[in-house]
This record gives structure tokens, C-alpha cells and sequence, in this order.
């Protein structure tokens, strides 16, 4: 039950072989690593040994694990116990050479580095040591290197959940010191698998910006443009809801992805506040127009009466001049002298008449020019009326093409990160 050494100044060799049969799961929120793992130990006990011929031949025999010495390796990432049953056995061969292999499910910690997720390499650690006993009684070899333990592991590779296998570092760390312990430490690089996560995060993200440039063809005179681009930063602000369930809060960067969203976010945020914009100035325009609508509505009417107005005086002046013209006394005069009077009166009345008619168009003719002068005057305000709408689509113009150069070099230079940081 103790340490299988006839010299107890002698140290015991522990060789180790471990290979990585499946990748069952990797929780980021958590810095949780779940692999499968098949270890073999061996070592020497000196105490056992005979002659397979004297034993009919028999070179190696299984025993039950609790009846030798075994050493106490432990695995320092370990949060939680194996969940997988150990071996009951154990296998010596003549010589004295023990084998204890098991089969482990671990729960380890592992430190994520997330910050070109869903594009990011992972590297996690499995690192053996004894639990008690220093460099003087246990020194620990690896049996094999790391291209032998890649090899082997790909070709014992059972699942790989959402991950790619691509090798596995074996590094051992020996003790400066006979006090100290030694150390070998499995380091398992990982590729995730980034289709599903481009499929159903990345690209509907890029599609709602698609929307988001889209609805500049709709008009900025309704509200409709303005609650489709509410409706669609709502559909972003899901998908980051969603994102948030999947990172790790104890990230020392910020995610290229994170920033992806919020990049993108603050894009459409600046869309939306532009709508806003245009929609104020549509507006003030409008309500500048429906102003000067009514003042002209209140002159026309002013003129319209003031017109009539004129009209009945004239036709009034027309009708006393006529009456008193007429009147005269013929009780004086002789026939002779009345037809000559007639005559005359006749001729100055229509000379006066004449006169009085070219004074009264004179007069009408300058009220005309006065009201065509008006009427011109509010045409070219009619035409000025539409100042702050002429404005506004300039500047929706502008915007567009800023937008449209702010999206290009933000997703390019997002995207170059991702794939050369």
C-alpha cells in the first residue's frame, strides 16, 4: 500500500499517456471546458516479479485497483469529480510493470478568448501532478510528444460538438527543486466552427443594415419610414440580448462581435435621428405654406369685395350723372334755339361721358395692375414656400452618401480584424 520501492531514496518513474476522445462541450458564459479523456499511467513496482515459465506462461495478470499502490495524480483545472466510473483493474506484466487506464469525463476551467468569436481559437489546458508527493518520490514523464498525441487523438476522435480538432501540445514542466513537483500539461487547441453562427447572427444583423440603407427610398413626409426603422433597431437589439447570453461578462476586451453590434446600432441610430431631422423640417415647411395659403385666401376675398365695392360706386356715379345731364329748362327757349342746344349738349355730353368712362378704366386699370402685381408677388412665394423641403433632401442626399461610406469602412475594417488580428 505504499510506495513500491526497495529503496525509499529512489524515486518512482510515473510515465503518462493521455489522448482526447471527444469534445463534449465548451461553455463560454461559464469558462467551462468538458473534454473526454482516456489516460494510461504506468510505473514500476519493485516488490513484484516471477518467471512466466515457471506460471504456464503467464505474463500478466488484472488485478483489482484497491489492492496496489497507485500514484495520486490529479488534474489542477478539475472544478467538479469525474463523472465517469474508474477502472476496477489494473494489469502487471512479469517484470513488475503496472497499468491503470481510465476513462475521464472532466469538468475544467478554461480561459476564453473571445474576442474574434465566432472566429476564435481556443486553447485549454489539462495540467497532471501528485497531490502530495514532490520531485524526491514521483517523477512524471510524458510517454508520448505532441505529434504522436495529435495523431493518435484524431484517430480516437469520437465527437467534436460545435469545435474542430487541431492538435494537442504536450509540455512538461520538471521541478527546479527536489521540494517542488513536477508538472505535464496537455494543451488542447480547438477552431470553432463559425457557419452556424454567420448563418443565423452575423448575417441577419447585416441584412437589418441593408434594410436600414433601403429606407431612404421610402418618403420622409409619412410616418412609415419612420416606424420601419424603429421596428428594425428593435430586431438588433434582440439579436444583442441574445449575444449577451452567449459571451463571457468577464471579457478583458471588448468582442469584435460586440462591437459589430454596437457599430452597427449606433449606425441606424443616426439613420433614425436623420429621419427625425427631415421629417422636422417637412413639417416646418408645411406649416409655413398653410400660413401663407391663408393670408392669400384673406386677400383674395379683400379684393373681391373691394372690387365690388368700386363697381357699385361707379355704377351709382354713372346713374346720377345721366339723371342731372338731362335736366335743363325749355320753357325759355325757341325751337330753333332748342334743336341747336340739343346738338350741342349732345356732343358735350358725350365728350363727357367719354371722359368720365376712359377716367373710370384708367382707374379700373390700376387696380388691376395692383392685383396682378399681388398675385405675381405670391407666385414667387408659392415658389420660395418649399425652402426647408429643398434643404432637407439636400441634406438626406448628403447623409446618404456619408452613410454609405461610414457602412463600407466600418465593415471592412471590422471584417480585415477579424481575420488578420
Amino acid at each position: 500500500m505504499t510506495r513500491p520501492v526497495k529503496d525509499y531514496k529512489r524515486h518512482t518513474e510515473v510515465h503518462l499517456e493521455v489522448l482526447l476522445y471527444a469534445i463534449l462541450d465548451v461553455v463560454e458564459k461559464e469558462q467551462k471546458f468538458i473534454p473526454y479523456v482516456w489516460s494510461v499511467m504506468r510505473w514500476h513496482n519493485d516488490y513484484i516479479s516471477w518467471n512466466p515459465s515457471q506460471f504456464c506462461g503467464i505474463d500478466n495478470v488484472s488485478l483489482p485497483t484497491e489492492i496496489l499502490w497507485k500514484p495520486d495524480l490529479t488534474i489542477e483545472e478539475m472544478t467538479e469529480k469525474d463523472k465517469a466510473p474508474p477502472s476496477p483493474y489494473l494489469t502487471i506484466n512479469n517484470e513488475g510493470d503496472v497499468e491503470v487506464q481510465n476513462d475521464l469525463v472532466l469538468v475544467s476551467t478554461c480561459r476564453m478568448h473571445i474576442y474574434k468569436f465566432p472566429f476564435d481559437i481556443q486553447s485549454c489546458n489539462l495540467s497532471f501532478k501528485s497531490v502530495i508527493y514532490t520531485a524526491k518520490d514521483i517523477r512524471l514523464l510524458a510517454s508520448d510528444n505532441s505529434s504522436e498525441a495529435t495523431e493518435w487523438s484524431r484517430e480516437v476522435m469520437r465527437t467534436q460538438y460545435e469545435w474542430l480538432f487541431i492538435n494537442m501540445k504536450v509540455t512538461t514542466i520538471n521541478a527546479s527543486d527536489l521540494l517542488s513537483q513536477d508538472i505535464i500539461v496537455y494543451t488542447i487547441n480547438m477552431k470553432r466552427r463559425s457557419a452556424l453562427y454567420i448563418v443565423n447572427f452575423i448575417l441577419p444583423i447585416l441584412f437589418f443594415l441593408c434594410l436600414d440603407m433601403a429606407s431612404f427610398l421610402i418618403s420622409d413626409s409619412s410616418g412609415e419610414k419612420l416606424s420601419f426603422q424603429v421596428t428594425v433597431l428593435l430586431a438588433i437589439t434582440v439579436l444583442q440580448l441574445i449575444l449577451n447570453d452567449i459571451l463571457p461578462s468577464s471579457s478583458n476586451s471588448i468582442p469584435l462581435i460586440a462591437i459589430y453590434c454596437i457599430g452597427i446600432f449606433a449606425l441606424m441610430m443616426l439613420s433614425l435621428l436623420e429621419t427625425i431631422l427631415m421629417m422636422y423640417l417637412t413639417e416646418k415647411d408645411n406649416m409655413q405654406h398653410d400660413d401663407e395659403t391663408d393670408k392669400d385666401q384673406r386677400f383674395s376675398g379683400d379684393c373681391n369685395r373691394q372690387g365690388r365695392v368700386n363697381f357699385d360706386n361707379f355704377h351709382a356715379e354713372m346713374q346720377d350723372w345721366t339723371e342731372n345731364g338731362c335736366i335743363y329748362n325749355v320753357a325759355a327757349e325757341t325751337p330753333a334755339e332748342l334743336q341747336s342746344m340739343a346738338i350741342e349738349h349732345n356732343s358735350s355730353t358725350r365728350l363727357v361721358g367719354e371722359s368720365h368712362v376712359l377716367e373710370k378704366v384708367s382707374a379700373e386699370l390700376r387696380e388691376m395692375e395692383k392685383t396682378l402685381t399681388l398675385l405675381l408677388g405670391n407666385r414667387k412665394v408659392d415658389y420660395k414656400s418649399g425652402y426647408w423641403t429643398r434643404v432637407a433632401k439636400r441634406v438626406n442626399k448628403v447623409f446618404f452618401i456619408s452613410y454609405v461610406i461610414m457602412v463600407s469602412v466600418f465593415l471592412t475594417v471590422l471584417f480585415l480584424k477579424w481575420n488578420y488580428a
